[in-house]
């Protein structure tokens, strides 16, 4: 199985287990840079794949939360290549995403280190040629993001681009904002699922199990970041947390 299949089959076994996929959402070492492994491995208790953040100084699509994360982890050192050595170092069998701007053709020592695919949030798919093809030769995933204001001819051809699953962004704006989703959403992701035959995961916003909930009616899965960042500020479980969701 290619590494971009194994996101794909990961959330399609949630969905066949009567779950809605999860795919939580961490900031490489944060808030410790030495605990990350150990935090990985607590979040992949519930998580169904996991989307590691590379820290990034300007990280254009992020709410505040995630830039503090971000900013916390570059003042400890923490890099895209120390992040590889970590996961090759490790025993994560949970497929990982990277969530990476400023991107690196880095596929060979990302396959090494077990990760199935990036999201390049940054990366227009006009300028992806290059990248694609590097990732292609590993069977690494380039998972494309959609959101409710992209055209219907453009929604098609990134729903048809992307590999492992489409990140369906369910609102405009930044991440980590309040709670209320708009009631046309659902019909959002109805369309977007119609233009696809992989997993679609909803991000942006996901705080609480009454929209997951929501939410999986009409997603194979969910994304779930800064929430899950602010309890991990405050020390708390972060497997607890992820696992009241479902």
């Amino acid at each position: 199985m290619l590494p971009h299949e194994k996101i794909s089959a990961a959330i399609r076994s949630a969905v066949e287990a009567g779950r809605v996929g999860l795919v939580p959402f961490v900031t490489a070492g944060y808030p410790k840079k030495g605990a990350f492994i150990a935090t990985l491995r607590e979040i992949c208790k519930d998580g169904d794949v996991v989307e590691v953040g590379v820290p990034f100084s300007d990280p254009m699509a992020d709410g505040v939360t995630i830039q503090r994360s971000s900013h916390s982890a570059i003042e400890q050192g923490v890099s895209l290549h120390w992040i590889l050595e970590e996961l090759t170092a490790s025993d994560i069998d949970t497929p990982v995403v990277l969530m990476a701007y400023g991107y690196e053709q880095l596929a060979k020592d990302a396959v090494a280190a077990g990760v199935c695919g990036f999201i390049v949030p940054d990366l227009p798919w006009e300028e992806s040629s290059e990248f694609r093809a590097a990732l292609d030769t590993e069977g690494l995933a380039l998972v494309q993001l959609v959101t409710p204001a992209t055209p219907d001819k453009r929604l098609e051809l990134l729903c048809k681009a992307s590999q492992g699953f489409v990140y369906a962004v369910t609102i405009t704006g930044v991440t980590g904002g309040a709670t209320a989703m708009p009631p046309e959403v659902v019909d959002y992701l109805d369309v977007v699922k119609s233009h696809t035959d992989i997993p679609v995961c909803a991000g942006f916003g996901v705080r609480e199990a009454a929209q997951v909930k929501n939410l999986g009616d009409h997603a194979d899965g969910v994304i779930v970041g800064s929430a899950l960042l602010e309890r991990l500020e405050s020390g708390e479980d972060p497997a607890e947390f992820l696992h009241g969701l479902q």
